[in-house]
């Protein structure tokens, strides 16, 4: 069935001359999925929610805002508010997504609800407590029942992301991409989540050729957009990377703070230009336009301060307001990914006493269980004593502990290019601390993920090692 308004009840006589009731086939909605909405002004918001969920647009919330006004009893959009809130990696919004839970609880009280609803319901309950792996695996249900529900592949996708499951997010698409013909609306959306995975797995060339498909279809997807920038960044292509970001404004332009993250990988591209001062540039321009606590914004603006830095540039005054918010979210605790940017903001500002209260609670973090303890536990704890070792001039130590964390990086979530500072830092934690022998093999790893391209980091410090083994002999 087309996405649309349902038919209205029929009423009608049965063989018993009883009057009865025939409820209406529940709406669908734009990815051809049931929804208990019932009127089509509330299934034209949800759809508008869902689009811009998938494009990243800033309007997402105001829609869905609008379906729940209208449809208070819509479990679905309850459950929505409380997986959005909860992606957002921030402590005060569990509060908010346990209200939604309750509140989508009472409404599955008020009337019944479809089979993917329930998914999604029981999606939410397992996040909050404690199992975003959980979480996966009820909408994954969803999607064997519904392959052609591209919101609930892209929250997958998202979750995943989060639990750094790349391999994961790759399967989970794939298995849902022959739903996806030319003739679903939301296919060009779907490819640029298929083209992240690809990049993400290893396989350039089909990540760069799918994610430009996808922006054919879906020309305001930032997400394939930025899917294909990786590509470039991956491939030592910063040229053409420039390129892309500025010949698509469209796919950027309009999107939520997603934008600034699609800036911040125009600045590393600069920055293997070897253009550092445009790379500055931009973050004063553009990447901090805006000065949000977001921890992907902070995670943005830090990671290039410390690339900066590591390349010899005084960045100046600017870790102060990054250290500033990062210090009010020294409990949050929601994510490692996101405590490790905030150590960053810490030690670049010099925060000694909010530095070791961060070192203190992953201590109490890691000996809690559960699935985010344990990424706490390992590799959070050796991975944050490392960045504080760094801060310090305590090299050896840095990179033992780097060292340390680094075989379950991946398991701290975000991206290759996101995690890819903890890489440089251990790099040069190496070679300050003379261990060029071990420094090499982290080198040669890190090209090996790049499939052999160079990007001016690895050259430059391919160059120092070979320096500074000739020192001794000299």
């Amino acid at each position: 069935m087309p996405y649309g308004y349902a038919p209205p009840e029929v009423i009608c006589w049965d063989v018993k001359r009883q009057l009865k009731v025939i409820r209406p086939v529940p709406m669908t909605d734009i990815c051809a999925c049931p929804v208990t909405l019932h009127s089509q002004g509330a299934l034209d918001d949800w759809n508008a929610m869902i689009r811009g969920f998938l494009s990243h647009r800033a309007q997402t919330p105001m829609h869905l805002g609008a379906v729940l006004t209208a449809e208070p009893d819509f479990v679905m959009g309850h459950a929505a508010r409380g997986l959005f809130s909860l992606m957002m990696g921030r402590a005060e919004l569990i509060c908010v997504a346990r209200e939604a839970l309750a509140s989508a609880n009472g409404a599955r009280e008020a009337g019944g609800i479809t089979p993917r609803e329930t998914h999604w319901l029981t999606a939410l309950e397992r996040w909050l407590g404690g199992s975003p792996s959980g979480a996966v695996a009820a909408l994954e249900e969803a999607l064997r029942a519904h392959p052609t529900d591209t919101l609930s592949a892209k929250v997958v996708q998202a979750i995943r992301f989060v639990l750094g499951d790349a391999k994961g997010m790759r399967t989970s698409v794939e298995a849902v991409l022959p739903a996806h013909g030319n003739d679903h609306p939301l296919r060009g959306y779907l490819l640029g989540c298929h083209a992240f995975t690809l990049e993400e797995t290893g396989d350039y060339t089909a990540a760069e050729r799918i994610g430009l498909e996808g922006l054919t279809l879906a020309a305001d997807d930032a997400w394939g957009l930025h899917a294909v920038t990786h590509v470039h960044d991956m491939t030592a292509r910063p040229d053409q990377g420039i390129a892309l970001i500025e010949n698509n404004a469209a796919a950027w332009s309009g999107s939520n703070n997603f934008r600034y993250h699609v800036w911040w990988h125009k600045a590393l591209l600069y920055l293997d230009c070897g253009e550092l001062d445009l790379a500055l540039g931009l973050y004063d321009a553009q990447i901090r336009a805006d000065k949000t606590d977001d921890y992907r914004d902070i995670a943005n603006a830090t990671s290039l301060l410390k690339r900066l830095e590591l390349e010899g540039v005084d960045v100046g005054p600017r870790w102060a307001e990054l250290a500033d918010l990062s210090e009010r979210r020294l409990e949050d605790g929601c994510l490692v990914f996101a405590d490790l940017h905030y150590m960053l903001a810490l030690t670049g500002a010099k925060r000694g006493d909010a530095q070791q209260a961060l070192i203190g609670r992953f201590a109490r973090d890691a000996a809690r269980r559960g699935e985010m303890p344990a990424r706490v536990a390992d590799p959070g704890v050796a991975a944050i004593a490392g960045l504080n070792a760094f801060s310090e001039g305590r090299y050896d130590a840095a990179f033992r502990h780097l060292i340390a964390a680094r075989p379950a990086m991946q398991d701290i979530g975000g991206s290759h290019a996101q995690r890819d500072i903890f890489e440089r830092m251990t790099i040069d934690a190496g070679l300050r601390a003379g261990h060029f022998s071990a420094t090499e093999e982290i080198l040669l790893d890190r090209l090996a993920l790049r499939a052999g391209n160079r990007d001016r980091f690895a050259r430059k410090r391919l160059e120092n090692l070979e320096n500074a083994r000739r020192i001794p002999a000299q």
